[in-house]
């Protein structure tokens, strides 16, 4: 079963279960090029299924409970069963615990000790709903939701923070795909993360990707889901079938050796994490979702950050979502009415039915990369020779059946083409990914 998001494969490679490496050289093998446009993998029905069962009534009911805790501020109280960040945490942890199935609920805590934001020593409690593969638990891929909020003093941990965009929208995207997959038996493993600690320095987040890392989990692909609410803009427009994807092109981890040598290839643009966000671009993109995913060539929106910092900081390939219009009057502000407009992160600005089609987005492209194959490693494209041709290298998987490689014109986001190409000059060209197919 193909679960790439490609329709037609033009030549498969077959896998050598002992062999460490493959050389490929392309003129000795593809047929006459330039190859075929490749079409994007329409959902099958079992992704289908999972999508048309994401409930707007209940991502309501979600962002609702969760404005009802009055402020969710990192330094709130924890202890309150009513008030604040603990109780929010609480009802977080028990509502993904009573969707059943195959879930493993748990509540990872840390002191923070003094810091940017965080005036005394605080808990620190991230809720992870963990789907467990069933293939190759090992690979992992997570989304993610903060649960804390803000008003316009990012200190004042008293007044009511509703947070109901920013990020209840998240949270509600990480509950609800939990919900409507929590019986699936995937290949690999996904994450449904509710992280606290963003608003003041995504400190919840990182320890759950220090986490990951320390225990050398294979994070495949992070998406973060913050301020995911609404499709309103300032001025009244809308754009409700449209939700942007940032992503950071060279990855904060690379040395500058690496850098310099990414530049000198034209890889600037090939990073894990534009992969990634090209691969959630083509499964996600339908009508199914009924959404457009917009990918922006940016790590954020200008003087702003999020949580996919953190794991692009460990070295984890991520993306966010955020809204297409943003109303700034609407987020990090005290709830107030300043000539006659009112002020606030509120339950009334959310569109519940936008809200789920961004966790269609999301669901389509978590179940998509669960199911397929692990991403080929160690591919490198040769250079050390003056040649027209192109030589490339990766290491064979035992599990995997056959291989695509796929191109696009260096100019050009996406429009590749499939696996039939001869005498390819590297001046113009850009490999655009090897991917592997399970049968």
């Amino acid at each position: 079963m193909l679960h790439a998001p490609m329709l037609a494969v033009f030549a498969l490679l077959t896998t050598l279960v002992n062999a460490q490496s493959h050389l490929f050289l392309l003129q000795d093998i593809w047929p006459p090029g330039p190859g075929e446009a490749l079409v994007p993998q329409e959902p099958p029905a079992e992704l289908t299924g999972i999508l048309n069962s994401i409930s707007p009534a209940r991502i309501e009911s979600t962002i609702r409970t969760l404005v009802s805790f009055g402020t969710r501020h990192t330094l709130s109280n924890q202890t309150d069963p009513e008030r604040g960040i603990g109780a929010a945490r609480d009802w977080v942890a028990s509502e993904l615990r009573s969707y059943g199935g195959r879930l493993q609920v748990e509540v990872p805590s840390y002191i923070q000790p003094p810091a940017s934001r965080i005036p005394t020593a605080t808990n620190i409690s991230d809720i992870i709903a963990t789907l467990p593969g069933t293939t190759d638990p090992n690979r992992v891929y997570v989304v993610s939701g903060h649960y804390d909020s803000r008003v316009s003093d990012v200190m004042n941990f008293s007044d009511d923070a509703p947070g109901a965009d920013d990020d209840g929208s998240g949270v509600a995207v990480s509950m609800e795909l939990a919900r409507v997959m929590a019986t699936q038996e995937l290949d690999a493993t996904i994450i449904f993360a509710v992280v606290a600690g963003e608003e003041q320095g995504l400190y919840g987040s990182a320890f759950l990707a220090d986490t990951l890392k320390n225990a050398s989990v294979n994070v495949q692909g992070m998406l973060d889901n913050d301020i995911v609410g609404s499709s309103t803009a300032d001025d009244g427009t809308t754009d409700p079938f449209n939700i942007r994807m940032f992503v950071r092109g060279i990855p904060p981890t690379d040395s500058a050796r690496a850098i310099a040598d990414r530049v000198d290839i034209g890889g600037e643009n090939d990073a894990p994490a534009r992969q990634l966000a090209r691969f959630a671009v083509e499964v996600a993109s339908n009508a199914v979702t009924n959404m457009s995913v917009q990918m922006i060539y940016r790590p954020d929106r200008y003087l702003r950050g999020g949580d996919q910092e953190s794991f692009l900081n460990d070295g984890f390939p991520a993306v966010r979502f955020t809204e297409p219009h943003e109303n700034f009057a609407h987020q990090h502000q005290d709830v107030r009415v300043v000539d006659g407009v009112q002020f606030g992160d509120l339950l009334e600005f959310c569109d519940f039915e936008f809200i789920s089609r961004v966790a269609k987005v999301n669901g389509a492209i978590l179940w998509s990369l669960a199911s397929a194959p692990v991403t080929p490693q160690n591919v490198t494209l040769d250079s050390s020779t003056l040649t027209n041709n192109s030589t490339l290298r990766w290491s064979l998987d035992a599990s995997v059946d056959a291989y695509e490689i796929v191109w696009r014109p260096t100019e050009v986001p996406f429009g590749h083409m499939l696996f039939l190409l001869v005498g390819l000059p590297r001046r113009r060209w850009n490999f655009r990914r090897i991917m592997c197919i399970s049968g």
